[in-house]
């Protein structure tokens, strides 16, 4: 009988794979077993590129999972457990499990759902979170804006087509960072421009990664923006 692997949330950071710590490279190379997320079958996530220079793929337990893109709750639970399955059945000939996730593991990550369902189902395993840089932080630096200083006060929020809602987040604090802006990006101008705040604000896509954009804002109305987009507003 074997004892349990121990299950790794590993963040590696927002793109650049210098930005990963040094004890998410340690993990890589101790843990047999990488696990990633990504959209479809046979694909890459953006987490397992960040991480390519760092590990050599036929000394690893490459686990694919599949974390696909839609809001039916049905397909969701089907998959998110699937995937449970899958690390478990590694765990349980006591084999350590990396599952790597852009940013840090604790912060809108895909990890919070898998690390939630695993205690669910398998309460015996431990599990540690290795923290990494997020898109906020990274983002901040790239485009030289503090986000906080003193007694200022910051939100990080994905954005929604809920107009009142994103005017309220912008008119209650001092600096608002929107994540998942891309699908809502010409209502976000539109509000940025009722606010007077169109020149507080920036957008970057993939920030620190070698396909990194900096947007004028002038650039974005009708553009399709890439998922890994944000927005920084500070007043």
């Amino acid at each position: 009988m074997h004892n349990l692997g121990k299950l790794y949330g590993l963040g590696v950071g927002p793109g650049d794979p210098e930005l990963i710590t040094v004890k998410a490279f340690r993990m890589l190379k101790e843990c047999p077993v990488i696990a990633y997320p990504k959209k479809l079958r046979g694909s890459k996530s953006y987490a397992h590129r960040i991480i390519e220079v760092y590990i050599q793929p036929e000394e690893k337990e490459m686990l694919g999972l599949v974390f696909p893109m839609t809001k039916d709750e049905e397909t969701l639970a089907r998959e998110w457990s699937k995937s449970v399955e899958l690390i478990y059945a590694s765990l349980e000939k006591g084999k350590d499990v990396a599952f790597v996730t852009e940013g840090d593991p604790m912060l809108y990550s895909t990890f919070i759902h898998l690390m939630k369902l695993m205690r669910e189902k398998y309460p015996a395993v431990e599990i540690e979170t290795i923290p990494g840089i997020s898109s906020f932080n990274g983002s901040a630096n790239r485009l030289g804006i503090p986000l906080a200083d003193g007694e200022d006060h910051v939100a990080m929020i994905p954005a929604t087509d809920d107009y009142e809602k994103m005017k309220k987040a912008l008119e209650d604090h001092d600096a608002v960072v929107f994540i998942k802006v891309a699908k809502v990006m010409d209502m976000m101008l539109e509000l940025l421009k009722d606010m007077n705040l169109y020149e507080k604000a920036a957008v970057v896509t993939k920030v620190t990664s070698d396909e990194e954009i900096i947007w004028k804002l002038d650039e974005l109305e009708g553009v399709e923006l890439n998922y890994l987009s944000l927005m920084v507003v500070r007043k």
